[in-house]
């Protein structure tokens, strides 16, 4: 199942959704019902939370998907459960890549037209394919290690 989350993130990352779009998308479909709020919800966090060098959209897509599988919907749920799960997917993430920042994963800044420009001519979205594909894979752990325990 972890193999069929990756390759469905990444065939809708190459099908033109974005990077923290494509994650949420996939998990969304996974376990709950289709919603007119997905990916719309995800978009502003794309790129490096529009184009801004923060968090990589990877990770906001998986914290957003593990938020829509675990998070509260009343306010006298505890949180410490979905919390946890992000830590470790953030722990994990920062433990493959060392950074969760966009502009440092993929080495240009999406703000900048020229580096976008290079972004393109390089193939640079190669390397956010990967990252995307390779954190669903850790929100996927994350979800099966809490279920399991």
């Amino acid at each position: 199942m972890r193999e069929k989350m990756q390759k469905r993130s990444r065939q809708l990352f190459e099908s033109g959704y974005y990077c923290a779009e494509s994650i949420l998308i996939a998990f969304a479909e996974q376990h709950v019902t289709e919603s007119r709020i997905i990916p719309g919800i995800a978009t502003g966090f794309c790129s490096g939370m529009a184009r801004t060098c923060g968090l990589c959209g990877a990770v906001t897509g998986g914290m957003m998907a593990i938020g829509l599988l675990t998070g509260r919907n009343a306010p006298d749920i505890p949180i410490e459960d979905t919390y946890e799960r992000i830590q470790k997917f953030l722990d994990r993430f920062k433990e493959k890549y060392s950074t969760l920042d966009c502009c440092q994963l993929i080495g240009c800044d999406l703000k900048n037209p020229e580096e976008r420009e290079r972004f393109k001519n390089e193939r640079l979205i190669n390397t956010c394919f990967d990252i995307m594909e390779a954190a669903t894979g850790l929100v996927y752990d994350v979800i099966q290690d809490q279920l399991q325990n």
